[in-house]
């Protein structure tokens, strides 16, 4: 075992304010993509087999996907940007070329199926084969939501890092140099799977932090005057960052609590997202909100687990009957909660439910665009928005004199 990189993990872990503490533990947002972007894959392929899936990535099930993964902002900024079509360069080469458009989606169907790595990498060496102009080990990213002990995520700042902690020269856009960096990646997560996880997210984390330079190895005190200043201007940022995630979650965890309120008054069992139930708002502790037993959902297990970690779900008294479901947004994410939403609806819908998101009031244009989107209005899902001013200014008011769950039309919008 290398003690010098045993060092260094440990030095990445004690950081608070490195990816392993904000994004790879104590983050139920990146749980959620997990599900979130396998349903998302699912549909682009159904896209592709359908003849729905456009020629161009705006407006497709695949930004979709991608948006998903970008909301994993520390790690993933700038991942959906190799599949943006590019006209004059005709690539990525997946929109026209209706031959590489189907090879892409049966890529797709086939690693979504695998339960092995030898099958995940025939099938990427199949996919290479193909030559596919403008596509390349970006979709990595992709493939680690769907198996993220056998794939790493791969991008810029992951490479640069691995390059700078193995000295090594690999190179961007190059599945054989990915295929490679991955050998050495899952050699070193064996070697500190104690330290680290089976999850190659981590690792890659620790590789991101040292391309991006939020990391130093060794002594600073060679830096040049120029190189500390970046460095300290690198890790300002990310304590801004931070704190901004850190703020959000408070609004995240008050939102739940006004909602869990106005279920209970309103007679209905009201549960939190069930990874969050040990949390509390101004003293009131979630378990004691909610009932102890979560209703027995008639579903497949996936679905179901994709269900429970929906943010708040209003119950008919005694039932598994949903009335009304929430997803409360914070400031990035809105994509992966309309997904939830729609798994719901398409598992247990029977016409009485109402399905909100429950968004910052800054992004409320944001929200009416992605619910205005084609790919989200063909769903036939109808989803409403609540604003954070309005459910906080109105919760007493709509645990007085609300007599039902259609009491929230009150203060929620619907986008034409």
């Amino acid at each position: 075992m290398n003690t010098n990189l045993s060092h260094i993990i440990s030095q990445y872990k004690s950081d608070q304010e490195s990816v392993y503490n904000t994004w790879f533990i104590n983050n139920e947002e990146r749980l959620k993509a997990f599900r979130s972007i396998r349903r998302g894959v699912q549909q682009i392929v159904a896209d592709i087999k359908q003849g729905k899936f456009p020629n161009d990535f705006r407006g497709s099930s695949l930004e979709f996907v991608l948006n998903c993964i970008t909301e994993q902002k520390q790690v993933f900024v700038g991942a959906s940007h190799p599949f943006y079509w590019k006209p004059k360069l005709r690539i990525p080469d997946i929109y026209e070329n209706q031959d590489h458009k189907k090879a892409f989606g049966q890529f797709l169907e086939n690693c979504l199926s695998a339960t092995k790595e030898e099958q995940l990498l025939r099938e990427i060496i199949r996919l290479d084969e193909f030559k596919i102009k403008g596509l390349g080990p970006s979709v990595a990213n992709i493939l680690y939501f769907l198996h993220p002990t056998l794939i790493p995520p791969f991008n810029t700042a992951i490479l640069n890092g691995f390059n700078y902690l193995f000295k090594d020269k690999k190179k961007l856009g190059s599945w054989s140099e990915f295929l490679k960096m991955r050998e050495v990646m899952l050699k070193t997560n064996q070697e500190h799977r104690n330290e680290l996880s089976s999850d190659l997210g981590a690792l890659a984390g620790l590789l991101f932090e040292i391309g991006t330079q939020k990391m130093i190895l060794g002594n600073d005190e060679y830096l040049s005057a120029e190189e500390r200043q970046k460095l300290e201007k690198l890790i300002e940022k990310r304590h801004r960052e931070v704190q901004t995630e850190r703020q959000d979650d408070n609004l995240h965890t008050e939102m739940q609590y006004h909602l869990l309120k106005i279920g209970q008054a309103l007679g209905y069992d009201a549960f939190p997202a069930t990874n969050d139930q040990s949390r509390s708002y101004d003293g009131h502790k979630f378990s004691f909100l909610c009932q102890a037993d979560f209703p027995s959902i008639k579903c497949d297990t996936e679905t179901r687990n994709t269900i429970r970690l929906i943010d708040v779900l209003w119950f008919e008294k005694g039932t598994d009957n949903v009335l009304a479901a929430f997803e409360v947004e914070k400031s990035t994410s809105i994509y992966s909660g309309i997904l939830r939403l729609s798994d719901l609806s398409y598992s247990i819908a029977d016409g009485d439910e109402t399905f909100y998101l429950v968004v910052p009031d800054n992004r409320e244009k944001d929200v009416c665009l992605q619910l205005a989107r084609p790919s989200v209005k063909s769903n036939n899902v109808p989803i409403k928005y609540i604003l954070f001013s309005e459910l906080r200014k109105n919760c007493d008011a709509l645990c007085r004199f609300g007599d039902s769950h259609h009491i929230m039309e009150k203060i929620a919008k619907t986008v034409c």
